[in-house]
């Protein structure tokens, strides 16, 4: 009988046969963050509980192993799964995407392990997508220590300007430029994205501008594939 006590809130990031009976799945626990695991025998047919090993799956598992890639030793349903359908299946697909990239490894992060169980949440009860996406991204940004600035001209540290357009330099922050500069972004939506405040239709397309201009910057070149796996579940 395995106590609840030694099992640990998990979630599946991502996951592939390993073997032929085995899967190598990427791990995100409360207590120990990211890391990988084998979860030996979980294709088998006879694995009555393989189906569990899913993203967006709430889990309580237990695992062992000294080196980088752990042994999963036990695994059960902590909540019953975030169901995620079509567009919302890729922004899923998308979170864990930017974990993965992004989390250092065995780096634990509460919070965002709480995030990430939240976002889901309100993904599979069908909120707005837009803004359930970039308060996560914002949030992840800052609990990486990559934050937004939000608040104020950087050049000065004045207040934003709801009506005055800004540059967003990276690792610094916004500066004015041109009312007329097209690749600015308008006081309003910085502030609205500080502030966790409906935006615009106009101000929803800049904020995820922003967002992407600078998680592309902590990315790297290489591209996402949820993104490109959504394109092309439009093209067909």
């Amino acid at each position: 009988m395995i106590e609840r006590s030694a099992l640990h809130p998990a979630f599946i990031l991502h996951r592939r046969p390993f073997s032929n009976t085995s899967l190598l799945i990427e791990c995100f626990s409360l207590s120990h963050g990211r890391f990988p695991a084998v979860a030996k025998g979980a294709i088998r047919g006879s694995s009555a509980s393989a189906g569990l090993l899913q993203p967006f799956q709430p889990l309580l598992i237990r695992w062992s192993g000294r080196g980088e890639v752990k042994t999963l030793n036990f695994y059960e349903a902590a909540a019953p799964n975030m169901t995620l359908q079509g567009q919302v299946l890729y922004c899923g697909f998308y979170l864990n995407e930017l974990l993965v990239r992004l989390l250092q490894r065995e780096d634990p992060h509460e919070q965002l392990f709480g995030l990430y169980g939240s976002t889901l949440t309100k993904l599979s009860q069908g909120k707005s997508v837009e803004p359930v996406l970039r308060r996560f991204e914002i949030e992840l940004l800052d609990q990486l220590g990559f934050g937004l600035v939000l608040d104020r001209n950087v050049e000065d540290g004045s207040p934003l300007v709801p009506k005055q357009r800004y540059h967003y330099q990276i690792e610094r922050g916004p500066v004015p430029c041109s009312n007329t500069d097209p690749s600015g972004f308008s006081g309003a939506t910085l502030i609205g994205l500080r502030d966790d405040q409906p935006l615009d239709r106009a101000s929803q397309t800049e904020a995820r501008t922003l967002t992407r201009y600078v998680l592309r910057y902590y990315l790297g070149d290489r591209p996402l594939k949820s993104r490109e796996l959504f394109r092309a579940s439009r093209e067909k």
